[in-house]
């Protein structure tokens, strides 16, 4: 029997190489089998198994094995989540490519098309000839090109729904079929007529084509921002396990282990710092390129950068509770929501299309009835009705934009909620700024020099750039950039006995001379 027990702790693992609902049931049935495990829920859809178990009776690695026994494969999220957007990657790749040959082979054939408006002799078998060469370049650009119009298009009808797709699909398709009739009456009349549009139809398939283009390459911007964020996380951890110093997979680390973190390495995981100091990086979380002084009983986050100490840290979240799993999450969360207006855009969307249609076809019987001998005049405003009217920045601009804006901002350190936040921003009227990060490049510059002792300015930088090229922090590569601006030759040699007072600032010997750079604390 399945009972939660609030106290335990809750993970989530991927499982592969499910194919139906009867594996989920197996995996499931072996996860119960093991001893100590509450509560096993498994998705087929999503693929991941949510477990509770007590941590004091099972370990998580022996759930996985027992996952493994049943015939799956457990993998570890951020695995998994880095290899579904590469799969997506891959196939967003070859859609560009397709979409930019189609594009390319549209742009071409409609240029010819409306250069055969304008050149050549009116005659008889000229205009013949001319209907014949625009069927044949113009029918790939209908069938090939446009495919994925008429596919949704027929879909969207099955299902007794109209889209843009279908706008598209019959303007498109009373363009061709039209100058096909016309190709084909020319050769049984003496004096054929030369309209025709071969060029419409092809116009208006690259056209949308290249529009698609954009909102495709917009969206793969996006998913750029989510794998930029998983790659923050190291696969790694240094793990302390019976006095000696192992390292496991980050999977691997549960709460209460203790790592240990070196100098200049990633910081695998939540947790707080039970021995040792540092200055570690966290512009990722706060935006301040400014390194924070951690000491003992500080928190540190998975993802950010240590400095030059080392410490040791307790693990105290893991999985998808760590502070980068939930940015992730919630830039997820974010790209898939809809913002208020995008639903009603979708609810006019579902109405718009009918009645443009409607609009269309009564268009094409007034001008039918105001003429009847001139078709081409009713059909040339029943296409313009057709295709001026298509609601596509009515299903593709809101979300786009919601995708796009939420993808750049995690690039930037921003989050966005959800879409209704990103919408409702444009209400607000007043910003408070905490932090000179936000405002700034994010990264300190030197701007004014004060010598003393006789040095000059020149001299200054040099000593305090040659000692700062041993250092990473943030300020020292403000004081090598100044002093690289003014072409001056830094001096490693001369640098000996370098150390980091951790919290403090550096001591070297630069030619024989003590130097220390650091805190107005210290020199004091």
């Amino acid at each position: 029997m399945e009972t939660s027990h609030p106290s335990f702790p809750k993970r989530t693992v991927a499982v592969g190489g499910m194919t139906c609902a009867v594996c989920v049931s197996r995996v499931e049935k072996a996860i119960h089998a093991v001893e100590g495990v509450s509560s096993a829920v498994v998705n087929y859809g999503t693929e991941q198994a949510t477990i509770e178990f007590d941590p004091s009776v099972v370990e998580l690695n022996t759930i996985k094995q027992a996952i493994v026994g049943a015939g799956y494969k457990p993998m570890d999220l951020a695995e998994v989540r880095q290899v579904q957007l590469e799969v997506k990657e891959a196939a967003h790749r070859q859609e560009l490519k397709k979409l930019r040959r189609k594009i390319v082979a549209g742009i071409f054939v409609s240029a010819i098309a409306m250069s055969a408006m304008f050149f050549g002799e009116q005659t008889p078998n000229t205009i013949r000839t001319k209907l014949v060469v625009l069927l044949l370049i113009t029918t790939p650009i209908q069938f090939w090109a446009g495919w994925q119009f008429h596919r949704g298009a027929v879909a969207s009808l099955w299902h007794l729904f109209a889209d843009m797709n279908v706008l598209i699909s019959i303007g498109t398709f009373a363009a061709y079929i039209y100058s096909l009739i016309m190709t084909l009456t020319a050769f049984f009349v003496v004096q054929p007529s030369p309209v025709n549009y071969y060029e419409t139809s092809a116009m208006i398939i690259t056209l949308v084509l290249i529009g698609k283009f954009l909102e495709e390459r917009a969206k793969g911007q996006t998913s750029e921002a989510i794998r930029k964020l998983i790659r923050l996380q190291p696969m790694t951890a240094h793990l302390i396990q019976d006095g000696q110093l192992v390292e496991v997979q980050i999977e691997q680390v549960k709460i209460g282990d203790q790592i240990i973190v070196r100098p200049g390495e990633g910081i695998p995981i939540d947790g707080v710092i039970i021995e040792g100091q540092s200055s570690v990086d966290e512009s990722m979380i706060t935006g301040e390129s400014m390194q924070v002084q951690k000491g003992t009983g500080s928190q540190v986050i998975g993802g950010t950068i240590n400095g030059a100490g080392s410490f040791t840290s307790e693990v105290t979240r893991v999985g998808p509770d760590t502070t980068l799993a939930q940015i992730i999450q919630r830039v997820e969360e974010a790209q898939g929501s809809k913002a208020p207006i995008q639903k009603l855009a979708d609810r006019i969307a579902g109405i718009f299309v009918p009645v443009v249609i409607s609009v269309a076809v009564m268009t094409f019987i007034s001008w039918m009835i105001v003429n009847p001998n001139d078709i081409s005049m009713a059909l040339s405003n029943f296409i313009a009705v057709m295709i001026i009217a298509c609601p596509c920045t009515l299903g593709l601009a809101t979300p786009t934009a919601i995708v796009v804006a939420t993808g750049r901002g995690a690039e930037l350190g921003i989050l966005i909620k959800d879409g209704e936040s990103l919408e409702l921003a444009h209400q607000i009227e007043t910003i408070i700024l905490d932090k000179t990060g936000t405002i700034t490049e994010g990264k300190p510059s030197v701007t004014d020099l004060v010598v003393v002792n006789n040095f000059s300015e020149d001299q200054l930088l040099v000593i305090s750039a040659s000692v700062e090229t041993k250092s990473e922090h943030p300020l020292g590569q403000a004081i090598i950039t100044a002093c690289q601006k003014r072409g001056l030759e830094i001096n490693l040699d001369a640098v000996n006995n370098f150390e980091v007072i951790v919290g403090f600032g550096l001591m070297a010997t630069v030619d024989g001379q003590t130097v220390h750079i650091g805190s107005r604390r210290w020199m004091e």
